[in-house]
């Protein structure tokens, strides 16, 4: 059983302001070292619409904070090979917008994207917090990025 939930909200988040700081701190090459959630021993959770959670840990993610493009990769053996750019920011209510691009695209004409929550952010590390729902009931799905060297 795949879920994956998307939030809707009335407000834009694209219309807030940005928190440069927390952009310039995300700025660099990062991997995903963990995926977690309540259940995920049971439940499959298809992440982006691209693979199963477990398939991003491991995966490469480059974020450029001045013009907010980067790039991500599957990496993981297994699982399906992926490579897309992105476009991504951060709002000053803490929520990180990112956009995957299929290549050439422009974000403007990406009509789907995801808002995660921003947590935990250290020079070394950060979390990106999704909410899904299962089985009626809405769980957090926790995606933990660890800076590289």
């Amino acid at each position: 059983m795949s879920m994956l939930l998307f939030a809707c909200k009335t407000t834009s988040v694209t219309s807030s302001k940005l928190d440069r700081t927390s952009q310039v701190e995300i700025k660099g090459n990062w991997t995903i070292s963990s995926v977690t959630y309540p259940g995920s021993e049971y439940i499959k959770v298809n992440s982006f619409q691209i693979a199963d959670s477990k398939c991003f840990e491991g995966s490469t993610w480059k974020f450029i904070s001045n013009n907010n493009k980067g790039q991500m990769a599957l990496t993981k053996t297994d699982c399906p090979a992926f490579s897309s750019p992105i476009t991504w920011f951060v709002n000053r209510e803490g929520q990180f917008i990112l956009k995957i691009l299929d290549a050439g695209e422009k974000a403007k004409k990406v009509r789907d994207g995801y808002v995660f929550r921003l947590a935990n952010q250290t020079a070394a590390s950060f979390q990106l917090i999704d909410v899904i729902n299962v089985g009626g009931q809405s769980k957090e799905i926790t995606y933990q990025f660890e800076k590289n060297n």
